[in-house]
């Protein structure tokens, strides 16, 4: 779990996630030699601004994992912004860097939901503050910030390792209204194109969706993907023997939602562990889920 570790750590909220970025770069660059495929690497910002995508073989499936996390900016004196929809509670900390220095401090909310900090001096405006990394691991969860989704981007990167033919896209700003996936799917579209989409995030554990149950196949959530590609999902993850639950949501929303509202004909599902405590610095997912979560992919990006 070093790996997720390393993620978490890295900060990221939307509309600043260059730094993860290049964390991923400098992974991938040194850890593709033990790929069983080499992947084509596209990262310029005139294409794909703080977007990667990989390209492995012939692909036919797309992986979509957003990098960026919630958070905060600050505004005013002393005030706050949320970026998404962070959880906002008294006393949580926050870490970030302005042009002076290295910033941790504690959220205040008072009870009209006005945000500050309790910073000694005022933080630059426009800069970012996100939850203080604090990964907990034991012989069945795994709790930290930003479990969404930087379990996701874990996710690809563990399939990336032996991935033959398909799309890897760590696509930002998913927390805060989206807007990358239209002009990615139209490079992708226009240079390698796929029919189908997996959307590689997190959900809730809920009444219907419990730790332990294996990764959670969403058949629907705000937004309605094609029966007979869910039909034919399903078909495959029985034949796969791997433990999976199925989710029915009337709410929430991911990539998927762009991916659906686009131009281009794609098939897509949501195929992610559950978590509590979402949107906390608190996110915690089984390990038990996240194994099925990686074996789910692998199966369904070879037979798909």
């Amino acid at each position: 779990m070093e790996l997720l570790k390393q993620l978490v750590e890295v900060h990221a909220p939307s509309g600043a996630e260059y730094p993860m970025k290049e964390f991923l770069l400098n992974y991938i660059h040194q850890e593709q030699k033990n790929w069983k495929t080499q992947p084509t690497i596209i990262h310029e910002d005139r294409l794909v601004h703080d977007n990667l995508i990989l390209v492995f073989g012939n692909p036919r499936t797309g992986i979509f994992a957003h990098t960026d996390t919630i958070g905060f900016t600050s505004r005013y004196e002393n005030q706050l912004v949320p970026i998404g929809s962070p959880v906002q509670q008294n006393g949580i900390e926050l870490v970030g860097k302005d042009g002076l220095g290295y910033i941790e401090c504690k959220l205040l909310a008072d009870e009209e939901g006005h945000l500050s900090h309790d910073f000694a001096r005022p933080i630059e405006r426009g800069t970012t503050l996100t939850f203080k990394p604090n990964f907990r691991l034991d012989e069945s969860y795994v709790q930290s910030p930003y479990m969404d989704n930087r379990l996701g981007v874990y996710n690809a990167l563990k399939v990336a390792e032996t991935l033959e033919d398909g799309v890897i896209v760590f696509s930002t700003c998913e927390e805060h209204g989206g807007g990358a996936i239209p002009y990615l799917l139209s490079h992708i579209q226009n240079s390698f194109p796929i029919n189908q989409a997996l959307v590689s995030d997190i959900t809730w554990v809920t009444d219907g969706v419990q730790h332990g149950g294996g990764v959670v196949m969403s058949m629907r959530d705000r937004n309605i993907p094609r029966s007979s590609f869910i039909d034919r999902m399903l078909t495959l993850a029985d034949q796969s023997g791997i433990d999976y639950q199925l989710e029915v949501e009337a709410s929430g929303s991911s990539d998927g939602r762009e991916i659906q509202l686009s131009p281009y004909p794609l098939d897509w599902m949501f195929i992610g562990a559950p978590e509590d405590f979402v949107h906390s610095p608190n996110e915690r997912v089984s390990l038990k889920d996240i194994q099925s979560m990686i074996d789910m992919y692998r199966y369904l990006m070879k037979n798909l």
